[in-house]
């Protein structure tokens, strides 16, 4: 395996991480997003596939999928990050590689390199035991702004 380039892993923030992106609002929340495993540079999370989700088609609508690999995409950083730091999703691509209309869909996103300022991560997404999704994308690792 090629060693991979990022700062430092906090063990340490990792349950914390995980309960609180469990409790987010919005659209992760709305889309059951939940986190299951972090390790270094590595994240898994899964969501049920609903049918508010469905094209009329009986598939998921390719935004969600978006969805689900943009929220990934961020979250696999944090635990690589300083305190206060956020990372903002810049671009990512994404290939839809087969329909999903039940289950549940599993992202599971491994960060390729990771700067202090810029992190490239792979997300590969399954549904009953196959490949249903691949993406790349790049996110930006900002400071906490100035307060005042």
């Amino acid at each position: 395996m090629i060693a991979r380039r990022m700062p430092a892993f906090q063990p340490e923030i990792v349950d914390g991480f995980i309960a609180s992106s469990n409790r987010m609002t919005g659209l992760p929340e709305f889309l059951g997003i939940r986190v299951t495993n972090i390790e270094p540079g590595r994240l898994t999370a899964e969501m049920t596939v609903d049918p508010r989700l469905l094209t009329s088609f009986g598939n998921m609508h390719g935004g969600v999928h978006s969805a689900l690999c943009d929220h990934v995409l961020g979250c696999v950083c944090y635990p690589h990050m300083e305190k206060g730091q956020w990372a903002a999703t810049t671009e990512f691509k994404i290939n839809l590689l087969a329909p999903v209309s039940t289950g549940a869909v599993r992202a599971h996103a491994e960060i390729l390199s990771m700067s202090k300022q810029t992190a490239v991560v792979r997300i590969e997404m399954e549904n009953e035991g196959r490949l249903c999704g691949s993406a790349q994308g790049t996110v930006l690792i900002q400071n906490p702004r100035p307060k005042g």
